[in-house]
């Protein structure tokens, strides 16, 4: 299959590592849902939003035809449907924001405190 960037797929979760979710999409092509790509919130670990066999759908934000290996993101695809964490009925605190620097900035005293307390968002 011909993938490109923007494009939205349906994929199987393969593996799960603390830095993210493997995603087979086909026979000849894989990504990677990094972890800052799976929720707009602090994820503390990747398994309490996805799990080994999960299908889900997902945004290719990057790809490299030489290696068919893809970019991947929940959070761009359902900004909001990932903000509660599977499984565990916690929802998110955080308002839906715009991400990039200044959020984080703005942000990542409270979520450092968040995960040291043990909190998840």
């Amino acid at each position: 299959m011909q993938y490109r960037i923007g494009q939205i797929v349906e994929g199987t979760i393969t593996g799960i590592q603390p830095y993210g979710a493997f995603v087979s999409l086909d026979e000849e092509t894989s990504g990677l849902i990094h972890i800052s790509e799976i929720s707009e919130g602090f994820v503390k670990d990747v398994n309490h939003f996805v799990h080994v066999h999960d299908r889900v759908k997902v945004k290719i934000i990057d790809f490299d035809k030489a290696t068919h290996q893809a970019r991947l993101s929940l959070k761009a695809l359902h900004p909001t449907a990932f903000r509660k964490e599977r499984g565990r009925g916690k929802a998110s605190r955080l308002p839906v924001m715009k991400i990039g620097f200044r959020s984080l900035a703005e942000n990542l005293d409270r979520w450092i405190e968040e995960a040291n307390k043990g909190e998840t968002v």
